[in-house]
């Protein structure tokens, strides 16, 4: 009798620990977050070069899921130095009081397919608000440069009204030069062991 409880046990462990939450890391050199808002006519596109995330995901517990990450002000890089200060200052970002943003996952769900949402807290200066982020899994795969890591990938797309987080006083918005909706995209390769 006692043989077979520790059987029925064991099979009960093995199955707790094959459905478990994948930690990842991220790939700094094949991540990026990337912006572009209107400027007049054409669209200007930026990048944070800095950011840092917990990373928890795996597509059949995700219960344990969590994406969290740091965004660094101060890396911003919109390919023109005099924006890019003007950017960082108390009109915009204030980068001095706020030097971080931060999302803060609260929830994961299925949608269909490869298509996931990701529920959580957005916080850009002294503004935080809460989010649901649509993503996109791209799957997980034997990295072909070490095969002795996983890589998975994850896309995710989604707008802001910068206005709703104080960033800017509307002043350049209402002479029309620069718009108040900032499409925000973030591409990632994240890592873990086999």
């Amino acid at each position: 009798m006692k043989k077979i409880i520790l059987i029925a046990l064991s099979l009960v462990l093995m199955g707790q620990t094959q459905v478990m939450g994948y930690q990842w890391k991220i790939d700094p050199n094949h991540s990026s977050v990337t912006f572009a808002i209107k400027h007049i006519y054409a669209t200007i596109h930026g990048r944070f070069s800095d950011f840092t995330g917990d990373v928890i995901f795996n597509p059949d517990d995700l219960q344990k899921a969590k994406f969290d990450f740091v965004i660094h002000v101060n890396s911003i890089d919109t390919h023109y130095n005099s924006r890019d200060t003007y950017l960082r200052s108390s009109a915009f970002l204030d980068a001095n009081k706020y030097p971080v943003m931060t999302f803060k996952s609260s929830s994961v769900s299925h949608v269909s397919g490869d298509k996931y949402l990701v529920k959580g807290k957005f916080t850009i200066k002294d503004v935080t608000k809460e989010l649901t982020l649509p993503f996109i899994y791209l799957g997980q795969k034997v990295d072909p440069l070490n095969k002795n890591e996983m890589v998975g990938g994850f896309d995710c797309r989604f707008k802001i009204n910068r206005f709703d987080y104080h960033v800017g006083n509307g002043r350049l918005y209402k002479m029309g030069v620069v718009g108040k909706e900032v499409d925000i995209f973030i591409s990632m390769e994240v890592l873990r062991n086999k």
